[in-house]
């Protein structure tokens, strides 16, 4: 005979569900707003970067 070492997983009562009162699970304006511009800004780095190595191989 064993002994279970672990006690049963209680079931989610609506697990995968989403429910007519549940939020929604999305950012508010501000942030992604700020997301943009930090997408924005990371292109415009990484393009500054690749010139700066263009210039820096022709020197």
């Amino acid at each position: 005979m064993s002994i279970p070492t672990q006690a049963p997983r209680a079931a989610r009562p609506h697990a995968g569900v989403m429910l007519w009162s549940d939020p929604e699970n999305e950012p508010p304006e501000e942030l992604r707003d700020m997301q943009d511009m930090l997408r924005r800004l990371s292109v415009l780095l990484a393009l500054a970067m690749v010139l700066v190595m263009i210039v820096i191989g022709v020197r």
